[in-house]
């Protein structure tokens, strides 16, 4: 089942208004809350109410993407009042908070199944944004590009160019196939993954202040069968008891990773909230090759909570 998976990657370019831009060293909040008000400008008939009691609230496309919640008659994730968005915010690497005039600022943009065919909200979304402003002193910016990319052999094709303001429906998105291959392994049966941004990964109750391979193939399992079925309509019926106990074999044989404390303020919930996660190097030895497509795959949808941040993005050095 995982074959019909579908998810597609974007590479969105920005230029700095005459004002230029200051940003937080970690941007993927304050795009993601900037972006949700211009999405929802855009897009609500009913701004002056609340999403839960709107009408029009099962087809609307802000509801869909930002407000996403399991039907009240499904059989899955019953006892979570939410579910995975269908779309992540990842915001460039860098730390720099100024930006001047003209400068460029890159970053991606990641849908998942039915998401990928609202990409004409978002590029109307990040426009109003540019018009709105954002960071400190909400400073404008311009929508420049959108480049659709292919993360496996890195082919782009251009999606949007803002000189002729055309949408051209350049598709390379990506299915589960595409990660049934071989992959060059290591002869002494190890992986390292570095967790770039902050991961926030539950295990029980808790967040958890170290990665064990288990828990981690927990959470992609977890993931990826929620965007499955409620993204593409479909249910993975894969022997997951047996995946786990396998990945309960591998061991953590060297771990560098430190928890990184965080605190972004939520305009919808009116407070602070502690987001904090792992960042760094994980070095695991055991038997990879059954998990490689699920880890591959885990690469562009990113892992554990806080993923429309762009938190929880992971590389394996292969």
């Amino acid at each position: 089942m995982l074959e019909h998976f579908k998810v597609s990657y974007y590479r969105l370019e920005l230029i700095a208004g005459k004002y230029g831009l200051l940003l937080p060293p970690y941007k993927g909040s304050t795009f993601r809350g900037g972006f949700g008000t211009a999405f929802r400008k855009i897009t609500c008939a009913q701004s002056h109410t609340e999403c839960q009691p709107c009408i029009l609230k099962p087809q609307c496309p802000y509801t869909y993407i930002f407000e996403t919640a399991p039907p009240e008659d499904t059989q899955a994730l019953r006892k979570y009042d939410s579910i995975p968005r269908p779309f992540i915010l990842e915001p460039p690497m860098e730390t720099k908070t100024e930006y001047q005039p003209g400068e460029r600022i890159s970053f991606g943009l990641v849908l998942v199944g039915r998401a990928i065919e609202y990409l004409p909200y978002f590029i109307l979304a990040f426009k109003e944004l540019g018009e709105l402003g954002i960071g400190k002193g909400r400073r404008p910016f311009q929508l420049d590009k959108i480049v659709a990319v292919n993360p496996i052999d890195n082919t782009e094709q251009e999606v949007y160019q803002a000189n002729t303001g055309k949408v051209h429906n350049h598709n390379l998105t990506l299915t589960g196939k595409t990660f049934n291959r071989d992959f060059n392994l290591k002869p002494d049966n190890q992986l390292t993954i570095h967790y770039l941004t902050m991961t926030r990964v539950k295990h029980g109750d808790h967040f958890i202040r170290y990665l064990e391979f288990h828990m981690l193939i927990r959470a992609l399992l977890r993931r990826l069968s929620s965007i499955l079925y409620f993204h593409h309509g479909l249910e993975w019926e894969a022997d997951f008891r047996a995946l786990i106990d396998k990945a309960e074999t591998v061991d953590r044989i060297k771990d560098t990773t430190r928890w990184v404390n965080w605190e972004r303020y939520s305009n919808r919930q009116e407070t602070k909230m502690r987001l904090g996660g792992l960042v760094g190097q994980v070095t695991y030895q055991g038997e990879f090759r059954e998990f490689m497509p699920i880890l591959k795959l885990g690469e562009l949808i990113h892992v554990g909570k806080a993923a429309t941040f762009g938190m929880g993005k992971y590389q394996m050095l292969l």
